[in-house]
C-alpha cells in the first residue's frame, strides 16, 4: 500500500513538472541570413519549435553587421506568425558565422532570456555553433532531430539512418537541439501585415567579452555562381557517382541539371576523386536533401549516401549493376549505361525556358 502511494505521488509530481515545463517553454532559434533575408532552413527550426508545446513563444536570433542584417530582421519579423520577437546582434564580430563569437553571444542571450530550448538547423551553420555554445552553458545537445514528441522527447537517426532512436532529455535548461530542415517543412503561412509582425530588439553587447572572437579567423568565401538552385532546398536534384569516371564526364550531370532547373549533387566517392567540390556532396557526411525528385546516375547506394537522400519524394536510379543497393530505395530504376542514358535524355528533354 505504501509503495502504491509513493508511485502515485511520484506520478503526480511528474505530471505537474511536465505541465509546468510545457507552460513555461520558450525557444531561441538561431537564424542564418544572407542578402537581407533569412534562409529557408532557419524557418524550419521555427516549425520545429512549434512542436515543443502549444504555448511556446519563439525568439529569433540574428547576428551580423550592416544594413543587410537589419533588412533580414525586418523580413524575419513577418516571416512566420510563431515568431514573437527578433533579437538583433549588430557587431563586426558577427560579420561571419564563426563559432567562437556566436557561442559567446548565445551564452549572453541565454543568461538574459532564460530560454527552455535553443534550436538550430543541422547544417554547417548549426553544427559549427551549437556544440560550442552547449559547452559554455554546460549542457548536452541533442543533434540531428527528425521528430519531436514533447518538450524533452526527441527522435533522431542512428546507424546512418537505418534506425531511429528516441531520446529523453533530462538535463538542465536550456535543452539545445539541431534539427533536420527536411523533416520540418515550411508550409506557406500568411502573416497579418496589420499587426506589424514580431517586435525587433537590439541585443546589448556591452558585457560581451573582448576575447569572444577566439582563435579562428575568417579567411575567404568561395562560391560558384552557376545560376542553379541551392542543393539544400532544390525541388529537383541530379546526382552523379564515381561511375562517371572523370570531372569532364561529370559535366553531363551539370548539363542535365540545367535542362531540368535542378541542383547538382555528388557522392563522396565522386568528391574524393576530384570530380566536383565537396559542397555538392550528398550523404551522411555531406548535405541532407529531400527534394520532390532525386535522380541518381552511377550511384551504387552506399548506406552513407542513402542517409542523405532517402527521404526524397521520388527517387530515380540509373545503374549498370542490377544488384546495386540504390534500387532498393528507388521508385523508378533503370539498369543501363549512364553514358547512353544521359545523352538520350539531353536530346529528348526540351530546353529550359
Amino acid at each position: 500500500m505504501a509503495s502504491r502511494l509513493l508511485l502515485q505521488n511520484l506520478s503526480k509530481r511528474h505530471l505537474l513538472r511536465s505541465t509546468f515545463a510545457s507552460r513555461s517553454a520558450s525557444t531561441l532559434v538561431l537564424a542564418e541570413h544572407e542578402g537581407g533575408s533569412i534562409k529557408a532552413q532557419s524557418l524550419s527550426a521555427v516549425v520545429a519549435a512549434n512542436s515543443l508545446s502549444q504555448d511556446n513563444p519563439v525568439s529569433l536570433l540574428l547576428a551580423g553587421s550592416g544594413s543587410s542584417l537589419h533588412q533580414a530582421a525586418e523580413k524575419a519579423a513577418t516571416s512566420h506568425p510563431s515568431i514573437s520577437q527578433v533579437l538583433v546582434a549588430d557587431s563586426e564580430k558577427f560579420a561571419y558565422p564563426l563559432a567562437e563569437p556566436w557561442a559567446k553571444l548565445i551564452q549572453l542571450v541565454q543568461l538574459k532570456g532564460d530560454y527552455s530550448h535553443v534550436i538550430a538547423t543541422s547544417d554547417s551553420f548549426g553544427k559549427n555553433i551549437l556544440p560550442r555554445a552547449a559547452a559554455l552553458l554546460d549542457v548536452s545537445p541533442v543533434t540531428d532531430v527528425v521528430d519531436i514528441n514533447g518538450p524533452h522527447q526527441f527522435i533522431r537517426p542512428i546507424y546512418a539512418g537505418n534506425a531511429l532512436c528516441t531520446v529523453q532529455y533530462t538535463g538542465a535548461n536550456p535543452c539545445m537541439l539541431t534539427v533536420r530542415s527536411t523533416s520540418f517543412p515550411v508550409h506557406p503561412i500568411s502573416v497579418d501585415s496589420k499587426s506589424g509582425g514580431a517586435s525587433i530588439s537590439e541585443v546589448d553587447l556591452s558585457t560581451l567579452d573582448e576575447d569572444s572572437v577566439g582563435k579562428s579567423r575568417f579567411m575567404k568565401l568561395s562560391s560558384q555562381d552557376t545560376g542553379r538552385p541551392d542543393l539544400g532546398s532544390a525541388k529537383i536534384v541530379v546526382t552523379g557517382g564515381r561511375a562517371l569516371k572523370s570531372a569532364e564526364n561529370f559535366k553531363m550531370i551539370e548539363k542535365l541539371a540545367e535542362k531540368l532547373g535542378a541542383a547538382v549533387g555528388a557522392t563522396r566517392a565522386a568528391v574524393d576523386a576530384g570530380f566536383v567540390p565537396n559542397d555538392l556532396q550528398v550523404g551522411q557526411t555531406g548535405k541532407i536533401v529531400a527534394p520532390e525528385l532525386y535522380m541518381a546516375f552511377g550511384v551504387s547506394g552506399a548506406i552513407q549516401h542513402l542517409a542523405g537522400m532517402k527521404d526524397s519524394k521520388i527517387i530515380v536510379a540509373v545503374n549498370k549493376d542490377s544488384d546495386a543497393p540504390i534500387f532498393q530505395v528507388a521508385d523508378y530504376g533503370l539498369v543501363g549505361d549512364l553514358f547512353e542514358v544521359i545523352p538520350e535524355l539531353l536530346e529528348k528533354l526540351p530546353e529550359k525556358k
